[in-house]
């Protein structure tokens, strides 16, 4: 009878000792699972966060790239301290006479290339301000010395940024008091001027020109006119839905570009 209690303690203890290593088991399972579904949600935590900092990068680029696009394709910026010591003005109205630092032209809503041919004759004379036409960009100004000594000042054009390398095909043309100089990037084979034009002054600078002897009372009329030249042989299909933007600084001494 003692023999037969004996086994059955024994058995008791062999079952008991399982069910424990059943329960550890179990338990090692679970706190595995457990710790699986942390990294799991970890790693969730973690793309979303990534996913969010990507989308905000974009966002700001995307607001950086509009202002800079979508602000005017072109801008006339007169150097305050220089203004301020020569007696310099500038504005867009010979009537008004609306003396500002900085002007701001509308930008042209499309264009598609065309020849200068094509241009009117009298674009100097068609209107003040923005007076964009088919296919063409043409803003006038006017700077006038309103100080009391003779002055030299410089004007440059300066290419901010090119997409698609439309530059290639692009013309601007600079009318200074009925004088027309029309400037090109340098042909692309032979390193020379396109036909009928001025070479651009380097890749960052389209020109640099200056002022001399400017006296008071003396007033400079000025009309920039953007178009893409259809016969450039550089105009190809490559450059559609390029971008061009170039702005315009007066400035008391031309400073280099590196």
């Amino acid at each position: 009878m003692e023999k037969l209690k004996t086994k059955e303690t024994e058995e008791n203890k062999e079952k008991f000792e399982k069910r424990k290593e059943d329960i550890l088991k179990q338990e090692k399972k679970m706190k595995l699972g457990s710790e699986k579904v942390k990294l799991r949600e970890q790693k969730i935590r973690h793309v979303k966060a990534g996913i969010l900092i990507m989308l905000l990068f974009l966002i700001i680029i995307y607001f950086l790239l509009r202002i800079a696009y979508e602000g005017g394709d072109f801008t006339i910026s007169l150097d305050d301290n220089f203004a301020l010591k020569s007696g310099i003005i500038m504005y867009e109205r010979l009537e008004e006479k609306e003396d500002k630092r900085q002007l701001r032209a509308t930008r042209a809503d499309f264009i598609d290339n065309i020849s200068v041919n094509w241009l009117p004759s009298d674009l100097d004379s068609q209107g003040e301000g923005s007076h964009n036409g088919d296919n063409y960009f043409a803003y006038t100004f006017y700077i006038e010395n309103k100080g009391s000594d003779v002055v030299n000042y410089w004007y440059e054009i300066l290419v901010d940024d090119v997409i698609k390398n439309v530059d290639r095909a692009v013309r601007v043309m600079v009318i200074r008091n009925g004088e027309k100089t029309i400037y090109a990037r340098a042909n692309e084979r032979t390193g020379e001027a396109e036909t009928g034009t001025t070479k651009f002054f380097s890749p960052q600078e389209v020109c640099v020109e200056g002022r001399q002897d400017f006296k008071p009372g003396d007033i400079d009329k000025f009309t920039i006119v953007i178009f893409i030249e259809g016969d450039d042989p550089d105009c190809v299909d490559a450059l559609i839905g390029g971008e061009m933007k170039m702005h315009m600084e007066i400035t008391e001494e031309h400073i280099a570009q590196e």
